[in-house]
């Protein structure tokens, strides 16, 4: 091996592990605020809990106990029927006017995918340290003047579940630790992306539950860590609000 050599290779080194290092600066900064997060909402008080909430006139409920979890919805359809939706460790489950419905396995999954993704949103930060979750820090930013930490996060295909593809970017406010702002990708129905802005707060059993106005930039392409300046500069358009009625939380013993 040449000297000249050597040094390329050295050098090769040692950029990698600037490299390395720095990402896992990124990871270590973006766990810490999310931790910070966690406890500033109260999420480690949903690890044993069963949580109740309705959201457009549909019931949700949210049973966790350290790693099991039951979460079901229940509503009545357009033609009078009760349909109770149950969705466990164990797999998804259907009943109409209490009998099991036989459902095609891609019904099965949309139905099981849109229970799963209302109870993740509504107990938001809580999900952020799954084994899936990759979280790298962005940096500080300003929104409406006030100082945030803004945390991107990606799954892992493995435990990442169906849509281990999303993108979320997180803001969590410097000094109060609380999770304000949030986007997310998707690919589901073409694709497209969303800005949500917290608009109420409510804190039940010691867990901070957050109400939304619900953004979408024009360009369904748009992206995502780029929404906290689109919003400040009013080119979001408003297409929902989230509000979480009657929420009820019991500690599990």
């Amino acid at each position: 091996m040449t000297k000249y050599t050597f040094s390329w290779l050295l050098l090769g080194m040692l950029l990698l592990f600037t490299a390395c290092s720095g990402n896992q600066t990124q990871r270590s900064e973006a766990q810490a605020v999310v931790d910070a997060a966690l406890e500033a909402h109260g999420s480690p008080k949903l690890n044993k809990s069963v949580v109740t909430f309705k959201l457009r006139d549909i019931q949700y409920r949210a049973l966790r106990d350290n790693g099991a979890y039951v979460y079901s919805r229940t509503f009545t359809d357009s033609t009078g029927q009760r349909i109770h939706d149950v969705l466990s460790n164990s797999g998804f489950k259907r009943t109409v006017d209490d009998v099991e419905a036989k459902l095609p396995e891609e019904k099965a999954q949309a139905y099981s995918n849109s229970v799963n993704a209302v109870i993740y949103f509504a107990l938001l930060p809580y999900f952020l340290n799954d084994a899936a979750v990759q979280k790298s820090y962005l940096g500080e930013v300003q929104v409406k003047g006030e100082p945030y930490h803004k945390v991107k996060v990606t799954f892992a295909q493995e435990g990442g579940g169906e849509g281990f593809q999303d993108q979320y970017i997180y803001w969590f406010h410097k000094d109060r630790h609380t999770m304000d702002y949030l986007a997310y990708d998707f690919q589901e129905n073409g694709g497209g992306s969303r800005f949500r802005e917290v608009s109420n707060v409510q804190e039940v059993g010691g867990i901070r539950f957050q109400d939304y106005h619900n953004y979408k930039a024009a360009d369904k392409d748009f992206p995502i860590e780029n929404y906290d300046r689109a919003f400040e500069a009013g080119k979001l358009e408003k297409v929902s609000e989230i509000n979480l009625d009657e929420v009820q939380v019991r500690e599990l013993e």
